[in-house]
């Protein structure tokens, strides 16, 4: 599992033995070098972390080598052995040589492995922030823990163990502080600081986002978070001289529980501050637009989308307009309003208006909440890329403090120099993270102004909508016209029936037949007209109606095609950017394998004989080769040694010694001839530039009043150098 070993040329933190190879292993008990020194686990060979760790890890060349002593797994230790892609879990107990492979048959002992030591209970981080903002723009304090478990082994050895070593709170703090930070400042940003006094389930409400949106983000990491637990939540009140004036505690341990929240909170501000926070309020939320133009104030555009949300949401689920002021929803209330009164179209009846009230209230939240949704995917997928991003460099750090403690200079010097381009490639690469993040910053913005534009379609929608069922209620009116009508006849009818009973003349009864055939004739005239005509618009507002909600569907469908388009590419690119960055770590790992095996291969080299190294070489390197040591050995030979050589080269090529000694001193009076020749003409070469330069300074030098001429290096000269005649100017 372990990608890039450690170093060799240090001293094994087991048995301290001095290595000098690079194979990433102890030439004498067979740890992996780099491994953390850990006393308990290295040399007692009891498995288990320390207090502040949540995994140590390490490798041996072979397993039965972990045996130097009695293996010792206590019950509150969790062990893995890691062979291949299987791991197999070591339970606790104590173990020998033989009774361990055959208890765990599954394991080579021959073979390599790696060791992954963890805790059975959670390992508790605590986090500590001063600068987060309630919706109001109040500063807060929060103090979390964060319990922290190995739950995915496979997916933590591919993340965490690349090299050995261990994870520690340290290390979990900075991985994680961004994440918590953010996700609690949503929380609290988008709360008002009087809500969260009052409320009786903030700790609960704050435990569970966190929990779950930090158990999201680190499963593909193989971490599982246990439980989240706020230990403090309070704001705290300065004057102008930065002096505190007071603390409210909005979440306190168990010592502070008993406090009087509302109590306290009225005795921190007056009515006079509160005002002045309330203004500070709208007029960040009136800002919220323009924020979104820019590409700063994140977290509290987050905290303010959010409020909106809730805000929203309350209008929604109340029930009249009292109610809404009774949740704390009046200014969106009143700004929902504001906005009605524009459309001059609408029902003016309390009930209606309160309904339109309601329905832009679920206009608006549905447009913030997907704003919201994809502002948090495109969180989640950025802290991924920095958490990843985190654990690399943590790495590179480490391997850096173990590359200092190599002792051979040469050795050391590559391996900082290797890991100085791999950490520069690092910083590299995590200028592009923040590249992406500003590129997908004005995607945001242009996703916002996608998002108004659906908005104020809905809006149209919804009007149209409002427009039709009015007309419906038209023809509604026109059907009680008629069936007035009809009540009519029947009153006239009743009373011709009355009159006939009680013997009424003949010619009051003629008068009411007359009315009531008039009536009939004219009824029937009008029924049919307005019938044609209610039809006419009834059957106008069903196609409206089918034409709207088509419109609604098609305009609906390509805005959710549109948000699914940005995430399939918000995907995309993070998944280019996992192959590109595990193709740089594949890269550095085979630079420094290919580093490994020159300086393997250099040093076998070394340990081979000179017949060896002649017969190994390339054609150049073998003669070049053989001419040093050659050379070499004829260095250490004595007179009488070389006079033989001498003697048997002569032999070799049918020449006397006499004669070999002429040619030598021919072959040196030759060479010497060359060289000063070559040094008369360099020399001769020199004497022409000289002159060169003489003749042009005669033509240019200055002359004095007796013909001796003046070099012009003697710059602003009044008198002659030769003879002290003043010079003419």
């Amino acid at each position: 599992m372990f990608k890039m070993f450690g170093f060799g040329g240090v001293k094994c933190p087991r048995c301290e033995h001095r290595n000098g190879d690079s194979s990433g292993y102890c030439n004498q008990c067979g740890l992996s070098l780099g491994a953390p020194h850990s006393e308990p686990v290295l040399r007692e060979n009891r498995w288990i972390p320390a207090n502040d760790e949540l995994a140590v890890y390490f490798g041996m060349r072979q397993l039965s080598g972990i045996f130097t002593k009695t293996l010792r797994v206590p019950a509150s230790t969790r062990a893995y052995i890691l062979q291949g892609d299987s791991a197999t879990e070591v339970p606790p107990g104590d173990y020998e040589l033989e009774g361990f492979f055959t208890r765990l048959a599954n394991l080579l002992r021959d073979q390599q492995g790696e060791i992954l030591i963890t805790r059975t209970t959670p390992l508790p981080v605590e986090f500590n922030f001063t600068d987060l903002h309630s919706a109001e723009s109040l500063k807060l304090a929060a103090r979390f823990t964060v319990a922290l478990q190995v739950e995915d082994v496979p997916a933590f050895a591919r993340h965490f163990m690349t090299v050995p070593g261990s994870v520690t709170t340290l290390q979990l703090h900075e991985l994680l502080a961004p994440s918590v930070r953010q996700v609690a400042a949503e929380f609290l940003g988008s709360r008002p600081i009087r809500d969260m006094a009052s409320s009786t389930v903030l700790r609960e409400q704050l435990n569970e986002r966190l929990h779950n949106a930090l158990r999201q983000r680190l499963a593909e990491f193989g971490l599982a978070v246990e439980r989240v637990e706020v230990l403090a939540l309070r704001h705290d009140k300065y004057d102008d001289n930065r002096e505190r004036v007071g603390s409210l505690f909005l979440i306190a341990d168990e010592r502070q529980a008993q406090l009087e929240h509302v109590k306290q909170i009225d005795k921190l501000y007056d009515e006079e501050e509160w005002q002045a926070i309330w203004r500070q309020e709208q007029k960040m939320r009136t800002d919220y637009r323009k924020a979104e133009l820019k590409a700063e104030a994140e977290e509290q555009m987050q905290g303010i989308r959010g409020r909106e949300i809730d805000l929203y949401g309350r209008i929604a689920e109340a029930k009249s307009r009292k109610q809404a002021f009774d949740f704390g929803a009046g200014m969106a209330l009143a700004d929902l309003e504001h906005e009605l009164a524009r459309h001059k179209t609408l029902h003016t009846g309390e009930a209606a208006q309160w309904e339109q009230v309601r329905r832009l209230a679920q206009i608006r939240m549905r447009t913030e909440m997907e704003l919201a949704q994809q502002a948090g995917l495109e969180e989640k997928a950025l802290a991924k890329q920095r958490f990843s991003h985190q654990i690399y460099q943590q790495q590179l750090r480490y391997r850096i403090e173990q590359a200092l403690a190599i002792e051979d200079e040469e050795y050391r010097r590559n391996q900082l120099q290797f890991l100085r381009r791999a950490e520069t490639d690092a910083k590299q690469r995590e200028a592009e993270i923040e590249a992406e993040h500003h590129r997908a910053k004005f995607q945001g913005i242009a996703l916002a102004n996608a998002a108004r534009h659906r908005e104020a379609e809905r809006i149209a929608e919804w009007e149209e909508g409002l427009h039709l069922a009015r007309k419906r209620e038209m023809a509604r009116g026109e059907e009680a016209k008629d069936a007035g009508a009809r009540v009519q006849v029947a009153e006239i009818s009743a009373k011709m029936d009355e009159l006939k009973r009680s013997g009424a003349s003949a010619e009051s009864i003629d008068q009411y037949e007359k009315l009531l055939r008039t009536i009939e004739s004219d009824g029937v005239q009008q029924r049919q007209t307005q019938g044609l005509a209610r039809q006419a618009m009834l059957d106008q507002v069903a196609v409206e109606e089918q034409r709207l909600e088509l419109k609604l569907r098609d305009q609906e469908a390509q805005w959710q095609q549109a948000l699914k388009k940005m995430e399939v590419e918000r995907d995309e690119r993070f998944q280019r950017w996992k192959v590109e960055y595990g193709s740089m770590v594949a890269q550095q790992q085979h630079t420094a394998n290919m580093a490994r095996i020159d300086i393997e291969r250099l040093e076998s080299i070394g340990r081979m004989s000179d017949t060896a190294k002649i017969a190994l070489a390339a054609t150049p390197n073998a003669e070049a080769l053989s001419r040093l040591m050659r050379q070499q050995a004829q260095s250490a030979m004595s007179p009488e040694q070389l006079q033989a050589l001498a003697a048997v080269v002569a032999a070799e090529n049918s020449i006397t010694p006499a004669e070999a000694l002429r040619l030598a001193r021919e072959e040196v009076r030759d060479e010497r001839s060359y060289r000063d020749s070559a040094g008369d003409k360099e020399r001769q070469h020199q004497l022409d530039l000289l002159r060169a330069q003489a003749s042009v300074g005669a033509v240019t030098a200055q002359r004095c009043p007796n013909g001796h001429s003046v070099p012009t290096d003697c710059g602003d000269a009044k008198f002659c150098p030769e003879c002290g005649a003043p010079l003419a100017r």
